[in-house]
């Protein structure tokens, strides 16, 4: 997978599985820490939890949503006001990308709108 992240271009190591990757953060030379970057799915309410466990181990999830949407779609306003209530209570950030995906950060880690 390809990124680009401010300004700057490469690639980026997946874990076995191709969905999580860890990046290091760094200010002006020196390390600020790590963070994870995870690619789940809300297929049912109950995905939730895993989700929200990730975010405040302090990973980025990019979530599909579209399964649960094309499903149910009162359960994803549900799935969505958990997510956005617990992301929100723990400094985190929240924003739908496109119709079929939510990106949640942790407390460090903000979205530019």
């Amino acid at each position: 997978m390809k990124f680009k992240i401010f300004g700057e271009q490469g690639e980026v190591p997946m874990d076995e599985e191709g969905s999580y990757v860890e990046v290091d953060v760094s200010e002006g030379g020196s390390m600020v820490g790590k963070f994870g970057i995870s690619i789940e799915k809300l297929n049912e309410f109950a995905d939730t939890e895993k989700v929200l466990k990730s975010v405040r181990k302090g990973n980025v999830i990019f979530l599909k949503i579209k399964g649960l949407r094309e499903k149910d779609i009162g359960e994803l306003k549900r799935a969505v006001e958990k997510l956005k209530k617990a992301v929100m209570a723990n400094n985190g950030d929240i924003a739908g990308v496109e119709q079929d995906w939510l990106i949640l950060t942790p407390e460090a880690v903000h979205v530019e709108r």
